[in-house]
């Protein structure tokens, strides 16, 4: 591969703001794998947040590439699978699998697209000491009329129109805005950009923890349920970014409500069988060797958390501890409390960027 830009290289970052920055270009934030596409004729890379290659996991991206990028060309852009309902970050996952064969069985099924959002070379030339407002537009004009797979994204000088992105996106899948200062060059693993992501709070049951890797009397997260509407507790995620301190005394303070898995709404043993709840000696199936047992608890303290958006019946990310909750029933703690984004079709985000 010979490019003005080759392979492997660090994508730009952006900051978290609490606020869309105003005298910028506004992209939506989209969520999936982060991605620089490099093509060089035939040959196709597909490198990753941590310069580690995903060509293989992606095979109809390899093929697509070929069929609707210029020939020699590297982008930068986000790996989606796009659903009826939104984007789909766990279809997502399933892809980092091993065995080949499901690859492409998924590939074919669930197939990806990426959504492109930044130019680094093209042709002969290198356009990373560019601003990004010369990049942008010779990436839309580099990629006009292409499609079905690659796309590329929405993108606003006006305030106002990222502000109501920001509030009707999230229906799709969607999780913020993406602010670029308008004369910045592309500078890699440089957080240059700007985000601004939806947070909001839950009330949520503390029914079991996980210890320290310290091998300390500590805590190392605290899993997080809530109520269903058939009353059973359902895991919606973890907390676990404490000071140590605070993890030694949480330890201590926690021991009078541990219990036994008989009883306990997570009881492992009971649980049928690719139910996502937390489950003694289970293992990851990212990582085969982490191990995600946890000490039950009787589900009776109720702690406040920050959270971006759901996925399904989880939290998308890991939650933030906010405060604790002594007055709060924990029956209380259900999904009702919420909010639910309005649905919005991906279609009207980018035409063309439907299930496939």
């Amino acid at each position: 591969m010979q490019l003005p830009v080759n392979p492997p290289v660090s994508p730009m970052l952006a900051k978290s703001v609490s606020a869309i920055p105003p005298d910028a270009s506004y992209e939506p934030k989209w969520d999936g794998f982060r991605s620089v596409c490099f093509r060089d004729g035939d040959d196709v890379v597909l490198g990753s947040r941590n310069e580690k290659p995903m060509t293989r996991y992606f095979p109809e991206l390899v093929s697509a590439a070929i069929a609707e990028l210029p020939e020699r060309c590297v982008i930068d852009g986000e790996i989606v699978i796009a659903t009826e309902a939104g984007l789909d970050f766990e279809a997502l996952q399933q892809r980092i699998h091993p065995a080949d064969s499901r690859v492409r069985m998924l590939a074919e099924k669930t197939p990806a697209a990426f959504i492109a959002f930044d130019l680094l070379a093209l042709g002969d030339d290198d356009y990373t000491g560019r601003p990004f407002r010369e990049r942008r537009a010779a990436l839309v004009q580099a990629l006009a009329g292409s499609g079905p797979t690659f796309h590329v994204t929405p993108a606003t000088t006006d305030l106002e129109t990222a502000q109501r992105w920001f509030a009707e996106f999230e229906g799709a899948g969607l999780d913020g805005v993406i602010a670029k200062p308008l004369t910045v060059t592309y500078q890699p693993d440089k957080r240059m950009m700007f985000k601004v992501k939806h947070e909001r709070t839950a009330d949520c049951v503390v029914a079991g923890y996980r210890v320290h890797k310290s091998g300390a009397d500590a805590v190392g997260s605290l899993l997080l349920g809530l109520y269903n509407d058939d009353g059973a507790l359902a895991s919606v995620g973890v907390i676990g970014a404490f000071p140590m301190a605070e993890r030694l005394r949480l330890f201590t303070e926690l021991q009078p409500l541990v219990t036994e898995f008989e009883g306990h709404p997570w009881n492992w043993a009971a649980l049928e069988a690719g139910e996502r709840t937390p489950q003694k000696n289970a293992g990851s199936r990212w990582n085969a060797g982490k191990d995600l047992s946890f000490v039950p608890l009787r589900p009776e303290r109720v702690v406040e958390v920050r959270y971006d958006h759901m996925e399904g019946a989880r939290f998308r990310h890991t939650a933030q501890f906010n405060r604790w909750r002594p007055d709060r029933d924990p029956r209380s703690c259900t999904y009702e409390q919420l909010e639910r984004p309005v649905t919005f079709s991906l279609g009207e985000i980018i035409p063309g960027l439907e299930p496939r």
